[in-house]
């Protein structure tokens, strides 16, 4: 089968295609006859050697997390051959599911909801699945809760803002441009447009704010923040997890990260957001032979949504 892999950290250059044998399944696992992949920011932080810590320094290595395709190979599990599915790879350090099959355990394969391409249900696992991870740590929701969602328009946001809508939150969300108009669609009351506005200037004090993009970062979301508030870090550096957990001992404003892992039951609540009319939007879809070209593009950013990869 083919393959996308690499012999080396670095920038997209040291991906290639490859010919690897078509793996088989083990005892709790089913084979995927893989339809789409959809790209997240962890696939090039692991390529380009900033998480060898946890990823090792082994090769080759693979790349791509959430997929969808047809089972080919159900083994002992409750899927049958032929099945429409959507899923995740174990080890997101180790494995990659850019590949024309892919053998991955039963428990982390769901079916695909009808309506949804191919593309789109590949879009669903890690983000997806960090959304309702951040739900759950924003505690009790009500309309008098004012979130900010700054970065507001990438995947991660995109469920983020819907799920929040579902809640009743009152929510202002930050994006470029380009993605005014999708905050709006997907459930944010105001938005403001980072490129003509500093948010960090405003008088407006908010109860939680998560920031998407990375770049606000406590030290300065603290002068936008309510005495009592929390700030959601889903894009922490290892040294946040323990002086977040001992300094929140001792202040009102707390920085809280985000660490997400897939379960059933957060998927169940994913897909019936999805049946109660959550909208998944990709971006821009390229072929499996582009796929170089979808991370160049990918990584640029810029753009709402997702970005997804396809193979026939």
């Amino acid at each position: 089968m083919k393959a996308i892999a690499y012999q080396k950290f670095g920038n997209t250059e040291v991906l290639q295609t490859v010919e690897e044998i078509k793996p088989s399944i083990q005892s709790n696992q089913v084979l995927v006859k893989v339809k789409a992949v959809s790209i997240n920011p962890m696939d090039w932080k692991i390529r380009k050697g900033e998480m060898k810590l946890m990823s090792g320094s082994k090769f080759p290595k693979h790349i791509g997390v959430d997929f969808s395709g047809i089972i080919e190979d159900p083994g002992t599990s409750h899927f049958k051959k032929g099945d429409a599915v959507f899923g995740v790879v174990k080890n997101n350090m180790k494995e990659g599911a850019l590949a024309e099959y892919v053998a991955v355990p039963s428990s982390l394969v769901w079916k695909k909801p009808a309506p949804l391409s191919f593309s789109e249900a590949a879009s669903i696992p890690i983000v997806g699945i960090a959304a309702v991870t951040a739900l759950h740590k924003m505690g009790e929701i009500n309309p008098q809760t004012k979130i900010l969602v700054n970065g507001a328009t990438g995947g991660f946001g995109m469920f983020l803002l819907q799920l929040l809508k579902q809640k009743d939150a009152h929510i202002t969300a930050v994006t470029s441009t380009k993605g005014l108009e999708y905050a709006q669609k997907w459930g944010a009351n105001s938005v403001i447009d980072y490129t003509k506005v500093n948010v960090l200037t405003q008088a407006t004090t908010y109860d939680i704010i998560i920031d998407l993009s990375g770049k606000m970062g406590y030290a300065n979301a603290k002068r936008i923040m309510k005495p009592k508030s929390l700030f959601l870090n889903p894009v922490p550096q290892p040294i946040d997890i323990p002086v977040s957990l001992i300094k929140n001992l001792f202040r009102g404003k707390k920085h809280v990260v985000i660490l997400s892992s897939p379960s059933s039951k957060i998927m169940d609540l994913l897909l019936s957001a999805i049946d109660n009319g959550l909208q998944i939007e990709v971006n821009k879809v390229f072929p499996f032979e582009q796929a170089v070209e979808a991370y160049q593009y990918a990584e640029k950013g810029g753009f709402v949504s997702k970005v997804a990869i396809e193979i026939n």
